[in-house]
């Protein structure tokens, strides 16, 4: 639609000797501004997209490497609070139980603590998987490949309309400025004409 606008803008002012200097630049204002929507910000989103994704991916191949999936066994069930008022973690604890398991390290070392299992009614004895550093540390859930890729899309996207946000706004602006000077340019020129408007001989 801005793209049709502009032209024809462009294509009304060509030759119309009612043409003000103003209308012409802001027909080109606005095409230029089609341009870097549809051209310039597509190009930075699909760049940004590119970039998050090499370090996602980076991320990804060094979470990897410091972090194994070990089996843990419920020692007992932890009892969790009778109300929690915080959505989110009323979700975590319906998909998780908190117990108290034993688990070995890759290095070998054995530890024992309290953990979140994936695992809806634990008792003594159930295994359960368990991400942990190269010490034993428990750590979160290595990011994949596809969840990486998803979030340089989103970023590519995100950026992609924030720049075509800065342009139109940019656009607007500029237009907004013109069009304040104009109404200034005729108020002064009416302040001047006005106190001889329709006197005889005005103006002569």
């Amino acid at each position: 639609m801005l793209a049709v606008r502009a032209i024809a803008g462009l294509w009304r002012w060509r030759r119309n000797p009612l043409r003000r200097a103003t209308d012409l630049a802001e027909a080109w204002i606005a095409l230029a501004a089609v341009l870097l929507i549809v051209v310039v910000a597509p190009l930075i989103g699909v760049a940004t997209g590119m970039l998050a994704e090499g370090a996602l991916l980076h991320s990804v191949q060094e979470q990897r490497k410091g972090r194994s999936e070990v089996t843990a066994t419920v020692f007992q069930k932890v009892a969790q609070p009778p109300l929690d008022p915080d959505p989110e973690t009323a979700t975590a604890r319906d998909a998780h139980s908190r117990v108290v398991a034993d688990w070995t390290a890759p290095d070998g070392t054995l530890h024992h603590g309290t953990v979140l299992a994936t695992l809806s009614n634990p008792r003594a004895g159930d295994r359960f998987p368990l991400w942990v550093n190269g010490t034993g540390k428990v750590v979160g859930r290595p990011l994949d490949s596809a969840t990486a890729t998803t979030h340089a899309v989103l970023a590519g996207l995100g950026t992609a309309v924030a720049a075509a946000g800065l342009v139109e706004g940019t656009r607007r602006l500029i237009v907004w400025r013109m069009v304040r000077r104009r109404y200034d340019r005729w108020d002064r020129a009416w302040d001047k004409a006005g106190p001889d408007w329709g006197r005889t001989g005005a103006g002569s």
